[in-house]
């Protein structure tokens, strides 16, 4: 047997004093295939032991959450004895090296989350940073990713129904592809993952373990260097076709009585999936290794262990119940196998060729993973920077120089490689605030968006981790539906730098004020650290995933104009805030500044306002206002309808403010004359700012004496990014 080296530990991403503690839970030194089980159960994508502090104080419950963080997704409550079931997760590193197949797989793995625990996925989102438009790889990297995500999910018959995508150079070298899955369950037949039953019989299904993949997640817990591109081979390859199979395999098993436990093999594969399911039940288990179906000749123990292969699950079933569960996985021709039993022993027994290659123990080892208490610093406060201070340009000249901005750009040319309408319940398309999707057979539906403003975040963590959640509050919000929870994805740099270390723990801190304030807990999540490339972090990420409901789906609103001679009412206060907007940076060049404050007491009333308005039938349109601010709200109004619109600007606050500041809590509503002083006077009663600001109507925008086609902004809009992909530009 090979020695273990203290350059062996180290390439398994072990640190000394963590290797004294493998030592004193084994009481021997682990041979090379323990060391590999150790390594990915402690890696930080595993174990998030530098997050699991701050994680914890996250408000995670709620009268209609189900199930919390720590099972494979969240759980919530939606009446009829239905549950939505939703997480989202990170395929960053592999992404970048292999984009197609790092977020097809990315794909799979969080449809797995979802359908592993007895829920049809309904709808997928994702959340994507690339790098500088100008960057060399940005164009190959946006086209790998956008095809594999498309790839995948259309195989597998799941609507892709919206997203973000942003671009900034501190992605360069270390892209974000967020996923997200939503599924729908029966209340009452929803599957954990804590194995039970000593004697039990451990089965395998799905596709067969090859090579791939191995290290995926320790690769994922580590920075990037001039070397990245040799880790090709710890990209896992998916099966879109194989996953269709799965799906429908487990929702028939599901419907059978023969499951005790059930757990998708994902990151670190054969390893985690028994480890946790062992961990959670309290149980030992024995596997044979010489059982798992393999696709490739003479795999050692370490391979078998720490492959990521797709596609693959692991179960728990009823004593005597093999033939029940072989039928089906032989029906959807998948592998099947007993590989193991449920042990009292605590351990984790692995044999190969008739030989035990591994004897550790479960609970410490899964237990006893580090947890660090990270020293950090609070990034330094930006500056509030006066409107005064930031040039003014024409609105219309930078109206057009925003919308074709690539954050802003129409995402059109994304989405439509993205089956959007398969299974026929989509109701709002891409494009706006959040999807709205049918729940099958009824007059209910759920929103979806996922949201973040990572240039808010840079500039100040805390207030960009309330923002996040606010803003996933109000596209909720803005579309009708009740928000009610939250998955997050936290994206930073190295968590060993104290001030990327600061910039988690401000960000989780802000996110948990709101979360509590708006009555949004928490429910399931993924920590993506370690995004950084030869020392430079990306922009801190911290997206945010949500949920909400409505109850009727025909009352469901959207952002386009109705009809000319409407009024347009600005629902929040107008203060002009520059720091940190688009406007700042896309127009006057400048990324500085404090970002607008999210005052969340606010929130709640002007989004329960909204929600009331939607209810009654009083609005006919609205749309939260975001990045680029009031203008570019009204333009996209105007772009989704063909509808034009004069504004009315306010002498108290400057122009160039008025109409780009990006001041939070705000919406757009578009009111009939008949139900003016109705919204107004329900406004008062919510103690809400709302002030008529113009009306809807002609082909124009018009503005403070200036106005521009909404046909040439639509034209400006849709254009730069299917320019950009077709080689006709090479960035800005």
């Amino acid at each position: 047997m090979s020695q273990i080296t203290p350059e062996i530990i180290a390439q398994h991403g072990i640190k000394p004093d963590e290797y004294t503690l493998i030592l004193e839970i084994m009481g021997r030194p682990p041979n090379l295939t323990e060391l590999g089980i150790f390594s990915v159960m402690w890696s930080e994508h595993c174990s998030y032991k530098s997050s699991k502090k701050w994680l914890k104080t996250l408000p995670t419950k709620a009268p209609w959450v189900i199930c919390g963080p720590g099972e494979n997704a969240g759980i919530i409550d939606i009446g009829d004895d239905q549950a939505i079931v939703f997480k989202m997760e990170s395929h960053n590193h592999p992404s970048f090296i292999e984009p197609y197949q790092g977020a097809a797989t990315g794909v799979g793995g969080i449809l797995r989350d979802v359908f592993t625990m007895g829920a049809r996925p309904i709808a997928n989102m994702n959340a994507l940073r690339f790098g500088d438009p100008s960057n060399a790889k940005t164009r190959h990297l946006v086209a790998g990713v956008v095809a594999g995500i498309g790839g995948y999910g259309n195989c597998v018959g799941v609507p892709t129904v919206g997203g973000e995508t942003n671009f900034h150079k501190s992605y360069n070298g270390n892209i974000l592809v967020n996923a997200m899955t939503v599924g729908l369950a029966d209340k009452n037949n929803i599957f954990y993952s804590a194995a039970a039953g000593v004697g039990n019989p451990v089965v395998y299904f799905g596709s067969k373990t090859g090579r791939d993949g191995i290290h995926g997640a320790t690769m994922a817990s580590a920075e990037f260097d001039e070397k990245s591109e040799e880790k090709r081979p710890t990209v896992q390859v998916g099966d879109p076709f194989t996953e269709k199979l799965l799906i429908e395999a487990c929702l028939e098993l599901m419907a059978t009585d023969v499951i005790v436990a059930i757990q998708d093999m994902g990151a670190a594969g054969l390893t985690s999936s028994s480890f946790e399911m062992a961990s959670k039940g309290g149980l030992g288990v024995e596997l044979d290794l010489d059982s798992v179906p393999m696709r490739e000749e003479g795999m050692s123990a370490y391979e078998i262990m720490l492959s990521e292969s797709q596609e693959r699950m692991l179960m728990i079933l009823k004593p005597g119940k093999e033939d029940v569960a072989r039928a089906i996985m032989d029906k959807w021709e998948l592998d099947f196998a007993v590989i193991g039993t449920l042990t009292d022993t605590g351990r984790m027994v692995l044999k190969r060729h008739g030989e035990v290659v591994a004897n550790l123990p479960i609970d410490p080892l899964a237990q006893a993973s580090p947890e660090y208490d990270r020293p950090w610093v609070a990034p330094a406060k930006q500056p509030v920077i006066p409107a005064e201070q930031i040039e003014a340009v024409d609105p219309v000249s930078a109206l057009k120089t925003l919308l074709g901005c690539p954050d802003l750009a129409s995402k059109r040319w994304i989405w439509q490689q993205y089956d959007h309408m398969v299974m026929g319940d989509t109701v709002q398309r891409p494009g706006g605030d959040a999807a709205v999707v049918r729940i099958h057979g009824t007059n209910k539906a759920v929103a979806i968006t996922t949201d973040c403003t990572p240039r808010y975040c840079q500039a100040d963590p805390h207030q960009g981790g309330r923002q996040a959640v606010a803003e996933a509050y109000r596209n909720l919000s803005a579309t009708g539906a009740v928000p009610l929870a939250v998955t997050d994805n936290l994206n930073f740099g190295n968590p060993e730098k104290h001030e990327i270390m600061g910039q988690i723990v401000e960000a989780i801190k802000g996110m948990g004020e709101a979360c509590r304030e708006l009555d949004f807990p928490v429910v399931s999540g993924n920590v993506s650290l370690y995004n950084e490339t030869q020392g430079t972090a990306i922009q801190p990420t911290p997206a945010i995933g949500a949920v909400g409901l409505l109850d009727d789906v025909n009352k469901h609103m959207t952002l386009a104009f109705k009809a000319g001679g409407n009024h347009i009412v600005l629902l929040g206060e107008t203060k002009g805030w520059l720091g940190a907007s688009l406007y700042l940076r896309e127009v006057c060049g400048r990324e500085e500044g404090a970002p607008p404050p999210v005052a969340l007491h606010r929130e709640r009333r002007k989004g329960e306002l909204v929600r009331q308005l939607i209810q009654d039938e009083q609005i006919v349109a609205c749309h939260d206002i975001s990045d680029g601010g009031l203008l570019v709200a009204v333009a996209e109004m105007a772009m989704a309808s063909g509808i034009g619109a004069s504004l009315d600007a306010p002498a108290s606050v400057p122009l160039h403010a008025w109409c780009f500041g990006e001041d939070q809590g705000r919406y757009l509503l578009e009111v009939g004359q008949d139900d003016l002083v109705a919204v107004l006077e329900a406004a008062q009663e919510h103690d809400c700012v709302a002030r008529v600001i113009g009306k809807t109507g002609g082909n124009d925008i018009a503005v403070g004496g200036a106005a521009v086609g909404v046909a040439e902004l639509k034209a400006t809009n849709e254009g730069w990014l299917p320019a950009y992909m077709g080689g006709e530009m090479s960035g800005h």
